[in-house]
């Protein structure tokens, strides 16, 4: 499977180049008049309904996008993830985040074993534990019931769980598991974010879970002892043990920080940070606040998705056609950036996930054989809850950007509507644009013209192409089903770029040099020794910032900010 030659040398992929000139002919106002065409880019899966007729695409671009999925291999790929083949060939390892969300009987194999035991056995062991500290039968180190929580990690460890717990609070269901307790997330090491975290919290009742594959995450461990010093120092050490609990792998380095390591729930290598939400990373706080029973439901939605992924038909797959106009749209279309925008508030932690998920994965200038890319991939991703960028950042969309709403319906409120009617007119708006044409009609004064056609050209007004995701409800179901959609639109563009989106060696870097940083101010703070090995800027600020910060103690402590 695996060859230096690139995507863009295939026959599909010049067919598209050539294809892109037919497509910036014809206006999206053209292309939405056509019924059939709309009609066909509608796509219906368990609840779910995709639209995207709004696209600049005709149904001959999508197939020749088909040609270009063949091209790329994308079913083998799509099937050698799904068999626990090592695609994360930069790392050696298996990508199989579906496995977390298998039905107990699948069989799964990572180096020729099933993993879906192994999965089922922590999922158990995360429902025993949950359900005896939500019933009082595991208490804290004064016999107070814990019923609220800290979750420290960071980035796949924090903004995958945060998404989904942001989604569930206002599931009905989900509000009542959740009534008298309390989930919050903790990631940066800034003193302000931590006394945010603790600040009404009583030890006493506080229960810790802290998310560290290895347990040397340098932010989520120095986060971890600031947070067992504020439980130590109010309870002495011999509670944390009672009060601090443990998501790794490193049951060594468990054990020597405090925690039982029997109170260490696993998870594996083939769990890739930020595609671990389904794992104990996410499944252990989110089942502390909501039970294991309305978690298993968000499992339940994944899985739904999972199994669509890997059977259904290119032409009727949600994730393998979002992911094949994202690649249109990027690589043809020459659109750098995609805005994610729910139309539902429950729904506002969704967009700086996925940004995490796509632009981490995708951001790679090589191919996975390190071969540098000659086109554009990835893109970048960004978003806020629909009514609200209304008034902040449409204005550039509706010059520059791909966007894609999501909305849901069914709430019996009484706003609802007004929130709908927006989330049907925008899509429109993205498309149609108005023409000069219909202005002078509406008496609009002419020196407004180029104003509210949104361009100096009335060829261009408009034309801005969208996509929409309706859900019937929101609940742990279907956000488990849009996890799991956007998870896999990702894979599908790494798969047809030929990257590999299961690997992170730019971030790795920033790792490093903040490490460099680190020894150099313990040096300088403890042993006053002077700042070099370093370029002319970055030695400049650091005596800068060492002079202005000359009040900060010499010993290990976090000087918390009083909230």
């Amino acid at each position: 499977m695996t060859s230096s030659a690139l995507i863009c040398e295939t026959e599909p992929w010049k067919d598209l180049k050539v294809h892109v000139d037919d497509i910036k002919k014809t206006h999206l106002r053209e292309l939405m008049s056509d019924t059939k065409r709309c009609q066909s880019m509608m796509v219906e899966f368990d609840g779910i309904l995709l639209d995207y007729s709004r696209q600049c695409a005709t149904l001959d671009t999508l197939n020749k996008l088909k040609n270009l999925a063949e091209a790329a291999h994308l079913k083998e790929k799509i099937n050698r993830m799904f068999n626990g083949e090592r695609i994360n060939s930069t790392e050696n390892r298996s990508v199989l985040h579906v496995a977390l969300r298998a039905p107990r009987d699948s069989v799964i194999n990572s180096d020729g074993k099933n993993v879906v035991p192994d999965v089922w056995q922590v999922l158990d062991k995360i429902k025993d534990f949950s359900e005896r500290v939500r019933s009082g039968a595991w208490v804290g180190a004064t016999g107070k019931v814990l019923k609220d929580v800290i979750a420290i990690g960071i980035g796949g460890s924090f903004l995958g769980p945060l998404f989904v717990h942001t989604a569930l609070q206002t599931d009905t269901e989900a509000a009542e598991f959740a009534k008298g307790r309390q989930l919050r997330f903790l990631a940066n090491v800034d003193p302000i974010d931590v006394a945010r975290n603790i600040t009404g919290l009583n030890p006493e009742t506080t229960l810790v879970v802290v998310v560290s594959k290895t347990f040397t995450t340098a932010e989520t461990m120095l986060n971890a002892r600031t947070l067992r010093e504020w439980i130590s120092a109010a309870l002495g050490p011999q509670a944390v043990a009672k009060h601090m609990v443990a998501v790794s792998t490193n049951l060594t380095l468990v054990e020597k920080f405090g925690i039982d390591p029997n109170n260490a729930f696993a998870f594996w290598d083939w769990v890739g940070g930020r595609y671990s939400v389904c794992s104990a990373v996410g499944v252990l706080p989110l089942s502390l606040q909501y039970g294991f029973a309305v978690v298993e439901k968000f499992l339940k939605g994944a899985s739904s998705i999972d199994q669509h992924f890997h059977s259904a038909p290119f032409e009727k797959n949600l994730p393998v056609l979002l992911g094949l106009l994202s690649v249109w749209n990027v690589s043809f279309l020459g659109y750098p950036a995609r805005a994610i925008l729910p139309y539902s508030q429950a729904l506002e932690k969704l967009a700086p996930h996925i940004q995490q998920v796509s632009m981490e994965s995708n951001g790679k200038g090589v191919s996975i054989d390190g071969v540098p890319l000659p086109y554009e991939a990835g893109e970048i991703d960004f978003g806020e809850p629909g009514t609200n960028g209304q008034h902040s950042f449409y204005q550039l969309i509706h010059q520059q950007f791909n966007i894609q709403p999501l909305a849901f319906t069914g709430e019996l409120v009484s706003n609802h509507d007004e929130l709908m009617s927006n989330f049907f007119a925008q899509p429109d708006a993205l498309a149609y644009g108005k023409t000069p044409e219909q202005l002078l009609k509406e008496n609009v004064p002419e020196h407004l013209i180029t104003h509210k056609t949104m361009s100096c050209s009335a060829d261009f007004s408009g034309n801005r192409p969208s996509l929409s995701i309706l859900l019937p409800s929101l609940n742990a179901y279907s956000v488990g089903q849009l996890l799991a959609i956007y998870e896999h639109r990702v894979a599908v563009e790494g798969f047809v770029w030929g990257i590999n989106s299961f690997d992170q060696w730019g971030v790795e870097l920033g790792k490093s040099l903040a490490t460099q940083v680190r020894k150099q101010l313990h040096a300088s703070r403890k042993k006053g020794e002077a700042v070099e090995g370093f370029n002319f800027s970055t030695t400049s600020v650091l005596k800068r910032y060492l002079e202005a910060s000359a009040d900060v103690p010499k010993e290990d402590c976090t000087i918390l900010p009083k909230m």
